[in-house]
């Protein structure tokens, strides 16, 4: 089965809220548009972060690998948003190969 097979498979079994979300994630994937996150080389050395947070989108991904949930996350860091979160997570995956650069810049540092 190839992968348009598969997805035609998820998306009979998705409800329209299942949906919804799928269509916003290709939407912005497609469009590169990524309402949320900023690259300012002022700003955590130009790293894509939340605005008004210098949340790096690469911490809240590495967080995410380790355990943390987004309920975690939300606790953790009190000026992100449910909506921060997912716009990090689809700039993340839109960005996967520079995202995975910087976590092991990071981890090496």
């Amino acid at each position: 089965m190839d992968v348009l097979d598969q997805v035609a498979q998820l998306l009979a079994e998705m409800t329209r809220s299942e949906k919804a979300q799928v269509l916003q994630w290709v939407v912005r994937d497609l469009g590169e548009a990524f309402p949320g996150i900023e690259i300012d080389p002022q700003v955590s050395g130009g790293e894509a972060c939340i605005v008004r947070t210098r949340i790096p989108v690469w911490l809240l991904v590495q967080a995410r690998r380790l355990g943390k949930s987004e309920a975690d996350l939300l606790q953790s860091y009190p000026t992100l948003r449910a909506e921060d979160l997912t716009n990090a997570w689809a700039f993340a995956r839109a960005h996967a190969r520079e995202i995975e650069r910087q976590i092991l810049e990071n981890e090496n540092a």
